[in-house]
């Protein structure tokens, strides 16, 4: 006797059908899951007996059990096909008509029958309504973020007993109703404001720019000088998520297992210890997971102490700055995950941190200092749009009761910055300045002969790259829409290469 159900599997941030198809005949009793199951799945022949058992169904013994999970040739994880083996196992020995071939079924169950929620139902989701599917069983505790994804008819399963008589027509399931209020985006949670922030105006700049264009930014500076915080405060003036960044987002956190909540409407801020392995920045294991700059798309990530994280480790994070993607290859694939982030580094100028400081004693040598310097790559520093010195704040205005700008104001500016872009880049693949390439540079980033005779005078003066020649344009570019001109002039070239000439 046999049966074939419809579930998935998630594939980085995409789902591949699968067919569990289930062959029940008499015989020796044995159960077998083949078609390249992991452990996870293995292990789902003890939770199945246990929940029949508790469920208050008779396991079939003297039966012998197949279940194969189709295609043979990709290898699957998870629990999430619990509930479908449960339920074919059941509709055999019993003779059921399911009638479920325009549904998909996913859950986790535990030993007393209840289904539990598992991880991916967001991407889930989406390819069941592209691929056409009409009906989609989840756990009770996926039904919310299953329902974000409109057109579909979701049932919310409680128990393995529950599903059993919604197919018998003793109790039907209701199918859950959606209430997606898509105006409902906040801004990003943070317990940090601007105006907390005492002097430091240069840098408040340099993160404004960063903020509206998309840009990356190093902060140099002396221990307490507020490097930190104003790397907290960034997610403050970042404008709100639109409902694509958000569904983008949410489903990162999905696949991960991090989605607290049902729908991420904040953009995330990250901030890893320097002690992360290569695998829990980028992304990776057997079956990759989301990184860390993954799990920033479209936020913040921060990295504090930047010479002090692992060379290798701070490599891996050239081509994402690049590209806005991240690419694992392994045995089986390639999986790419989004990466598209505003990167905030902050380092000391020296190993003890006071060599750019005129009130302490710096006690490193030339030498220590220069070693201190070489941790990070000069790639990965021509990577980095804005270069920025955080001196250490003056008692005058350290001790001032008087506040700086509130974030809400510029937020305001910002968000006009992006709009600027958005309608500038409609109909491309890009939303911000930062994420130009050469063309675009070429169309958008037109300057005159004076401004063109500085920027030579700059290459030639500070040995700038191509890319990094590049970059000051695209600042020079977020300067310009700050200020809500059409054209790119002098003084937005100028003040774009204050942001790199102390570093290069």
């Amino acid at each position: 006797m046999f049966l074939k159900l419809n579930s998935a599997a998630i594939m980085g941030l995409e789902c591949r059908p699968i067919d569990v198809e289930i062959d029940l005949n008499k015989g020796q009793t044995t159960f077998n899951i083949v078609g390249l199951p992991d452990t996870s799945i293995q292990e789902a022949k003890e939770r199945i007996q246990s929940a029949l058992k508790n469920s208050e169904y008779t396991y079939p013994f003297n039966f012998r059990i197949v279940v194969n999970l189709a295609p043979a040739d990709l290898h699957k994880e998870g629990p999430m096909y619990d509930l479908p083996m449960a339920l074919g196992i059941v509709a055999i020995n019993q003779n059921l008509e399911l009638k479920l071939d325009d549904a998909i079924i996913v859950g986790e169950l535990s030993l007393d029958g209840l289904v539990r929620r598992v991880n991916g139902i967001l991407p889930l989701a989406i390819f069941a309504k592209e691929h056409g599917f009409k009906k989609l069983y989840v756990p009770e505790d996926n039904v919310v973020e299953a329902a974000l994804i409109e057109e579909l008819e979701i049932y919310p399963v409680k128990t393995l007993q529950q599903i059993l008589n919604h197919i018998k027509g003793v109790e039907l399931i209701k199918p859950h109703r959606q209430n997606n209020n898509w105006n409902d985006f906040g801004d990003t949670d943070c317990e940090m404001d601007m105006s907390m922030i005492k002097g430091q105006e240069f840098a408040k700049r340099a993160v404004e720019i960063a903020a509206s264009g998309g840009h990356n930014i190093l902060m140099s500076g002396p221990p307490g000088s507020g490097k930190t915080l104003l790397a907290r405060s960034l997610p403050s003036i970042l404008p709100s998520l639109n409902l694509e960044e958000a569904l983008e987002v949410t489903k990162i956190y999905s696949v991960a297992g991090l989605l607290k909540e049902n729908f991420i409407k904040t953009r995330p801020f990250r901030a890893p210890h320097h002690t992360i392995s290569n695998v829990a920045l980028v992304g990776g294991g057997k079956f990759p997971r989301p990184g860390e700059i993954s799990l920033a798309h479209r936020g913040v990530l921060f990295l504090d102490e930047f010479p002090e994280f692992p060379r290798t480790v701070l490599e891996t994070l050239r081509q994402p700055l690049e590209d806005g993607v991240v690419t694992i290859s392994r045995a089986q694939g390639t999986l790419t995950f989004p990466a598209r982030f505003v990167l905030v580094a902050s380092q000391n100028p020296c190993p003890c941190g006071y060599s750019s400081d005129p009130e302490h004693q710096c006690t490193c040598s030339q030498t220590q200092i220069v070693a201190y310097k070489k941790k990070v790559s000069g790639p990965l520093l021509d990577r980095i749009d804005l270069h920025v010195e955080v001196p250490r704040i003056k008692f005058e205005k350290l001790s001032s009761d008087e506040l700086g700008e509130a974030s809400s104001k510029i937020r305001e500016r910002v968000q006009k910055a992006r709009e600027i872009q958005n309608n500038r880049f409609r109909g491309r693949p890009i939303k911000t300045n930062s994420e130009m390439r050469n063309a675009d540079i070429r169309e958008f980033c037109q300057v005159d002969e004076t401004t063109l005779e500085l920027l030579k005078s700059a290459v030639n003066q500070i040995h700038l790259s191509a890319r990094a020649y590049n970059r000051i344009l695209k600042i020079a570019r977020t300067i310009a829409d700050l200020s809500g001109c059409k054209d790119v002039k002098l003084e937005h070239v100028a003040e774009a290469l204050q942001y790199r000439a102390k570093t290069e």
